[in-house]
């Protein structure tokens, strides 16, 4: 597995965000996206349809997507996962301390809630209060879900070795990661 302090020796074409809910996986692909001109399909817009429904299409729309020679996205949904992983060329994981991806998520669901940001085909956050009521609330279901990557994300460097696994533990790690990378790239278009 990789650091933010390692060279970047391949041509990042096929890139995965993973992380857990609060993580900061949307921010960083987009920021991939600018920098290696690549294109960003956020996977929330692709997965949820009106009334927070799942869409039938999402699966086919993901690999049509990965399909393609270019592309970041996060990494997540398990209908996906094992397909993201066997088309990626690279993973960066966003592996921050638990207590700062909770208070990222809850920050980021206090606001979405109170400017009543529209997210994903008409969907907007639930009332604050359903936290204490409901078991798969955003902030709740963060929680829950903190350990995951932790969980799977060894097991992934082990097992797919085409793949490189970026683990980044800090803003000031992932920051650094992306100057290398703008870097990289700027050397590699230059060449």
């Amino acid at each position: 597995m990789l650091s933010a302090f390692d060279p970047i020796t391949w041509q990042p074409r096929r890139i995965a965000i993973a992380g857990v809910s609060g993580s900061g996986k949307t921010t960083l692909a987009k920021r991939v996206s600018e920098v290696l001109g690549l294109p960003y399909t956020e996977m929330d817009s692709l997965f949820h349809g009106p009334d927070w429904q799942p869409r039938d299409e999402f699966a086919a729309d993901v690999h049509q997507l990965i399909s393609g020679d270019e592309w970041v996205i996060e990494w997540q949904y398990a209908a996906v996962r094992d397909r993201i992983v066997e088309r990626a060329d690279t993973m960066v994981w966003l592996d921050l301390p638990t207590p700062q991806t909770l208070y990222q998520l809850t920050r980021r669901t206090v606001h979405r809630r109170m400017r009543r940001v529209e997210l994903w085909n008409g969907n907007y956050e639930g009332p604050l209060h359903e936290f204490f009521t409901d078991p798969e609330h955003i902030v709740r279901w963060g929680i829950r879900t903190r350990n995951t990557c932790r969980d799977r994300l060894p097991a992934i460097d082990a097992l797919h070795k085409h793949l490189h696994v970026v683990r980044l533990r800090s803003r000031r790690e992932s920051m650094h990661w992306l100057a290398k990378l703008f870097a990289a790239h700027s050397g590699l278009r230059g060449a």
